[in-house]
């Protein structure tokens, strides 16, 4: 679906029709008018949910999750970043020193696996999102990823995570540091939302980050995944 209706951008948010158009209204949806009737791009209502989330505390993590979550797509699983990590994938530390390296090597990274066949055309898509708003959290962690999905350059979604040894300007709030690095590759704007509701769900543990950036080897971080992800949603 590459627009919604009133009707169907309700049924998608679990919303009523009077709430969306409500804020619609209000500005408070990514919408236009034709003809009187509200239509929404779908790919700007997947920015918009990507906003939010990246705003989000726990309670309102879940609900978004929920969203995403209740209008499954045919023959659709549940997400497990475990699952989508390939140990490969984790480099600790990461060599790089500097914003530009870490995309690069992140790019390198995530090729290396051969799930992903053009580095360079990720990493330049990379720096492109990051110019536009940098990615960086408070908490020493960015979630990189293109500003659309790249289905072509991709053999199925998958994520890469790099710890530097020391953290880096990236462009976090009030001058933090930055040291966590996850790539979000994905095949389709839901997926992509999907896969940043359920990381950005792990990483508000202060625990499990703490645990990877003592962790001493890729098995040790995806160890340190897995259990935390099987505390907080069971075998999903």
């Amino acid at each position: 679906m590459n627009e919604f209706d009133i009707d169907s951008l309700a049924a998608y948010l679990h919303l009523s029709p009077q709430q969306v158009a409500r804020m619609a209204d209000r500005s408070k949806l990514p919408g236009r008018k034709i003809s009187g009737q509200w239509r929404f791009s779908a790919a700007a209502i997947h920015h918009w949910l990507e906003e939010r989330i990246g705003l989000s505390d726990e309670e309102e993590l879940v609900e978004v999750e929920s969203v995403l979550d209740g209008s499954p797509g045919e023959g659709e699983e549940a997400i497990s970043i475990t699952a989508m990590l390939p140990i490969e994938a984790i480099a600790v530390p990461l060599a790089a020193r500097t914003r530009g390296s870490v995309i690069g090597q992140m790019s390198e990274l995530a090729a290396s696996t051969g799930l992903l066949w053009d580095a360079q055309r990720m990493a330049d898509a990379v720096r492109d999102r990051e110019s536009l708003h940098p990615t960086a959290l408070d908490n020493g962690v960015a979630l990189l990823h293109p500003r659309r999905p790249m289905p072509r350059l991709l053999a199925e979604p998958f994520l890469a995570l790099g710890r530097t040894n020391k953290g880096i300007p990236f462009g976090g709030a009030n001058g933090a540091l930055t040291d966590l690095f996850f790539l979000i590759l994905s095949v389709d704007d839901r997926g992509h939302l999907r896969t940043l509701a359920r990381l950005s769900r792990l990483i508000n543990d202060t625990t499990l980050l703490d645990r990877l950036r003592a962790a001493d080897d890729a098995a040790a971080v995806r160890t340190w995944l897995e259990q935390r992800e099987t505390e907080l949603f069971g075998g999903s």
